[in-house]
């Protein structure tokens, strides 16, 4: 089930990379036709988009290999590698649109054929918006951070060609041409908040960041439930992800005088009641003598 899953992520990754390389000729047609800077700093994201979508495809790949004796928990941090990989290209891509947008101040040139140019647009933004709503479903269905970023790019280079689009148009109405490259390099701007975010958040993923607060208050509601009685507790509770796959571990403190069978029955009860309440947990529990003093010393180091 779990190859068949990921067999599935890929596919959708693959409808990502048709949807870039139709774009990509849609808006570097565009940018032909009339010339504007604007819309080639569109058309150079949608070769990020190209790159990044070859990316996640390889990433889902790998991902979904099972685990083996190399990489014993598995290779799920592919993903994270995908997203860096998408957020530098990003912030390469911003940096030409910048170059060549000032290139443009400094050498102004009419705009031509902009009404078809706008309409090819128009039609690459369209598919673009379908296919980011697409993989954004999906990504948060499967819990996949690469094609939650690939969403999430597809879906900024949306706004971002509904910002050319309204520059070409005011420069149609105003015949002010730097208004052009102006908005050039706003598009680029943001573009590197959209690499910067991305890069950030792979990396606290490769980092083995902790759950997210939401996540760990529903994990810490689970524990409270069986402290209710004073019998157990817990403590030096850690949590962090992989891809798709969430870590919690602890300690579970029972009396000493418990039976080895009795503690595992209640370990197992434990994990059984986390995993139910967060889907792709992976539980590790210590269990520990609850009036021995050792038992309260940390993991951390």
């Amino acid at each position: 089930m779990e190859h068949t899953s990921a067999r599935d992520l890929s596919r959708w990754a693959l409808l990502s990379i048709g949807a870039a390389l139709v774009t990509i000729a849609l808006k570097t047609a565009a940018w032909l036709i009339t010339g504007s800077v604007g819309l080639l700093s569109d058309a150079a994201e949608s070769v990020v988009n190209l790159v990044a979508a070859v990316v996640a495809f390889v990433a889902l790949r790998i991902a979904a290999r099972p685990a083996d004796d190399d990489h014993q928990f598995g290779h799920a941090k592919s993903e994270y590698f995908s997203a860096v990989i998408e957020g530098v290209m990003i912030v390469v891509a911003a940096g030409v649109i910048i170059y060549s947008a000032v290139d443009r101040l400094i050498h102004p040139q009419e705009l031509e054929s902009i009404g078809l140019g706008l309409a090819l647009s128009v039609v690459a933004t369209m598919l673009n918006g379908a296919v980011a709503w697409l993989l954004l479903r999906v990504a948060r269905e499967h819990r996949s951070i690469t094609l939650e970023a690939d969403g999430k790019h597809l879906l900024t280079d949306v706004w971002t060609t509904v910002g050319v689009v309204a520059g070409l148009v005011l420069v149609a109405l105003t015949g002010w041409l730097p208004l052009d490259s102006i908005i050039a390099i706003a598009v680029a701007v943001n573009i590197l908040v959209v690499g910067y975010l991305l890069i950030k958040r792979s990396t606290t993923g490769l980092m083995d960041g902790a759950l997210a607060p939401v996540h760990q208050r529903e994990i810490d509601a689970v524990l409270d439930g069986f402290r209710s009685d004073g019998t157990i507790d817990f403590h030096d509770v850690r949590t962090r992800e992989a891809g798709a796959t969430r870590f919690v571990q602890l300690h579970m403190l029972v009396p000493g005088e418990w039976s080895v069978q009795r503690g595992h029955d209640a370990v197992e009860e434990v994990e059984g009641a986390l995993r139910a309440a967060l889907d792709d947990l992976v539980v590790t529990v210590h269990l520990e003598p609850i009036d021995d003093p050792r038992a309260y010393e940390s993991w951390r180091r």
